[in-house]
């Protein structure tokens, strides 16, 4: 329905004007910010995308992905029996097996999710990506991260970016279908929208900012104008896709602040695993330093968090 976005118009004074009113807003403290930080945790995609990554350090991370918080600071929280894990661990195709592996030999259910599609740049022909697509689902993925092709949305060739995501859409299967947009590349804040409306329309289950390898990744007034394409399209087809964050997304109170962000523009219902993720590597760290401090009032040292 090109209609839909012929005529968008983003008011980029007046988003980023909101952008930095959100961040005056005041934190939660105390046992508040506690209950915040841990929604926070099950929200999050653990993630580690680097060229020297093994199935040691893969393993570590699912590991982690199981005991994202340490079982006695959760006792202290009287939160040790709620279940407390991450969203997915989220790492390439070829690493997706030793995930699947690591998370079933550790008995938990968490999904994997695998990035792809040409990640991170895109430039890859689209029968590459679809192959692609189809190992990391064969491989055990329940979730994949496909990232689009920037000069599609660059040249305004909407039709074809809607065809290349629905492709990707069809090869993922009964896999969820992340799409990442790369705002930072996209040009202006109405590519932005008019991606993010493409590539819903195409069956995307998130959409999501960035793969964290651009120069400028997941932002407010980016975030903003996702989620207001979001709500967008609830009313118009009554169909809630997810948002992810992702990229630079480092501190607890950077986490907090997008949880709320969630909860006034779509809504609490849109705070939960299913329909919100924060795409991170680093952010889990920051999040169980904050509940150590909370729980035991000093700041951890570097032993105390050997996980982290």
């Amino acid at each position: 329905e090109l209609g839909w976005i012929s005529k968008a118009y983003v008011n980029r004074p007046a988003v980023v004007r909101h952008a930095e009113q959100i961040k005056k807003w005041r934190t939660v403290k105390g046992n508040w910010q506690a209950a915040w930080l841990l929604k926070a945790v099950t929200c999050i995609d653990l993630t580690t995308l680097s060229g020297d990554d093994t199935p040691s350090n893969v393993h570590r991370l699912c590991f982690k992905a199981k005991h994202p918080i340490r079982e006695d600071l959760l006792k202290a929280l009287d939160m040790h029996d709620k279940g407390i894990t991450v969203g997915t661990v989220c790492v390439y195709p070829a690493r997706v097996m030793d995930a699947v592996n690591a998370l079933k030999a550790a008995g938990c259910n968490i999904p994997v999710a695998s990035v792809a599609a040409g990640f991170p740049s895109g430039q890859t022909p689209l029968e590459t990506k679809l192959a692609e697509i189809k190992l990391a689902v064969e491989y055990g993925a329940k979730e994949i991260d496909i990232v689009i092709s920037r000069s599609l949305v660059l040249s305004g060739q909407w039709e074809g970016l809607y065809e290349e995501i629905r492709q990707c859409r069809e090869a993922c299967g009964e896999a969820h279908m992340k799409t990442i947009l790369a705002t930072g590349e996209l040009g202006s804040l109405d590519n932005v929208y008019k991606a993010s409306m493409i590539a819903m329309m195409a069956g995307s289950d998130f959409i999501k900012t960035s793969t964290g390898k651009e120069v400028e990744n997941a932002t407010l007034p980016v975030g903003v104008v996702m989620m207001r394409a979001i709500r967008e399209y609830y009313w118009q087809t009554g169909n809630k896709v997810g948002f992810k964050p992702a990229g630079g997304i480092r501190t607890a109170k950077e986490a907090i602040t997008w949880l709320m962000l969630v909860k006034e523009e779509l809504g609490v219902e849109w705070l939960t695993p299913e329909l919100f993720r924060l795409g991170a590597s680093s952010l889990l760290e920051d999040i169980e330093k904050q509940i150590f401090y909370h729980v035991t009032g000093s700041y951890a040292l570097r032993h105390d968090l050997a996980m982290a």
